[in-house]
């Protein structure tokens, strides 16, 4: 009997990914750093437009198993989960458009289940420079949305911020604005670091201040010498690898882990990904915290 390809991706996935973490030790943990950790496919983009299948082997080849999604580069959910189940991984997270989560959050929940992702996100808010009040509430009302479309689906969403948010507003940032404005049953944030570092911010300090919004990590290095603005944008050669670069790792995921991140996904924009992604790994397999 022939299953129905959404009936076959949720039957064999399980075991895909349970074969593989059978014959290999988490990537990126250890005693002090437990993680887990993933990788951000947007960090193998290079490669994944052209194709896809070798981006996920080589995805598996550095050993991971979770991954999270930018995209399913031309092909249909089932049809990528059918392709992440035969090279040993799983969706855990993934990001959306701003525009899809305003307009459709119905089908964007409806992908993430094909996915059978636990967390979907947006990672830019769409504005026009520089970021202000106005595109703050827009965006809290379109969160709060999501967040009600997602939890009714049993998925988490959230938003990943991305530099331009802390700008100051009032006694704090529009960042505080946005967080302290969102449903905090619904709505939680993504840290990416290198996001946080760059417009002169402080990871830690930001991680307990609102513990138990952050769910996610995203884990970049900032190219020592480098001094960012709150435009959200900087050229790729400055995403290093972990350990090389500007942050203080131990205090941050020191800080991550008691706050209670539940996943962290290197992501490395960089030109040079394929030889610093290896490094960062012996990175995180080494931090002590």
């Amino acid at each position: 009997m022939k299953l129905p390809s959404l009936l076959r991706v949720s039957f064999l996935l399980p075991f895909a990914a349970a074969l593989f973490a059978a014959d290999s030790k988490p990537v990126g943990v250890n005693a002090s750093f437990k993680g887990p950790v993933g990788l951000q496919l947007y960090s193998l983009r290079g490669l994944a437009t052209t194709n896809a299948p070798a981006a996920l082997k080589q995805a598996h080849d550095f050993g991971f198993v979770d991954v999270e999604l930018a995209g399913t580069y031309k092909q249909t959910p089932e049809k990528f989960n059918e392709m992440l189940a035969a090279h040993g991984l799983r969706a855990v997270s993934g990001h959306w458009s701003y525009d899809l989560w305003k307009k459709e959050p119905e089908k964007v929940i409806a992908e993430a289940k094909a996915l059978g992702v636990k967390f979907a996100g947006c990672a830019w808010i769409g504005h026009k420079p520089p970021f202000d009040e106005a595109a703050v509430r827009d965006a809290i009302a379109v969160f709060n949305r999501a967040g009600e479309v997602a939890a009714a689906a049993g998925i988490n969403f959230f938003y990943h911020c991305h530099g331009y948010e802390f700008l100051p507003f009032k006694n704090g940032t529009l960042m505080d604005e946005l967080i302290t404005g969102t449903d905090a049953k619904k709505v939680s944030f993504q840290m990416d670091v290198l996001w946080v570092v760059f417009p002169g911010q402080d990871p830690v300090k930001w991680l307990r201040k609102y513990p138990g919004r952050w769910s996610l990590m995203h884990l970049k290095d900032l190219r020592k010498g480098v001094v960012g603005d709150a435009s959200g944008r900087t050229d790729l050669k400055n995403d290093v690898a972990l350990g090389t670069g500007q942050m203080n790792w131990p205090a941050i995921l020191k800080a991550a882990q008691e706050v209670g991140v539940k996943h962290y996904f290197i992501e490395d924009e960089s030109p040079t990904v394929l030889e610093q992604i290896p490094v960062s790994l012996r990175y995180l397999e080494s931090v002590k915290l």
